[in-house]
């Protein structure tokens, strides 16, 4: 944050490139992965983001607000994806035994068998769209930059780095 009356650090010219560049891929890589999915499974990435979250939890299973967490949206956006999974008959919600106060999401068998129909789509469009792109090289250093970046981002929200390869 700048301090009150001082000027900002301005971008150079090859950072303000930099920032567009990756700018523009923040907001079109999403929106492709969406229309890929969308287009071959009838799923929005969101919900792809979910169903791929309860797969890997132990027993398809995971807490509201863990797995809004893993998705990386608020508990009313997971909440309404839920729902109409819910209706689908791709995921259930039931109490937590544990903790009355918390609500469980679970992956039915149905949700599976989805999420293994649109996974195999969902690589070929990731594939194609970044690693067909890039060198081996530069797909480490694609990853170490996003891990420096991702640390950052959690250090300035209060969040605990996740340890990394």
């Amino acid at each position: 944050m700048t301090p009150p009356g001082s000027e900002p650090r301005w971008l150079d010219e090859d950072d303000r490139e930099t920032w567009v560049a990756l700018a523009r891929l923040l907001m079109r890589l999403p929106t492709a992965l969406d229309t890929q999915l969308q287009r071959d499974s009838g799923l929005s990435h969101f919900e792809y983001g979910v169903l791929a979250g309860l797969s890997e939890a132990d027993e398809g299973t995971l807490r509201m607000s863990e797995l809004a967490v893993y998705a990386n949206g608020s508990l009313s956006r997971l909440s309404r994806a839920v729902a109409r999974l819910e209706r689908r008959g791709w995921v259930t919600r039931r109490p937590d035994p544990a903790d009355g106060r918390y609500t469980l999401a679970v992956l039915t068998d149905k949700g599976r068998a989805v999420l293994v129909e649109a996974v195999p789509g969902h690589v070929e469009a990731v594939n194609r769209l970044v690693f067909d792109s890039l060198t081996t090289a530069q797909a480490r250093q694609l990853r170490a930059i996003a891990g420096r970046i991702l640390d950052a981002v959690d250090a300035e929200a209060g969040m605990t780095p996740k340890p990394g390869p």
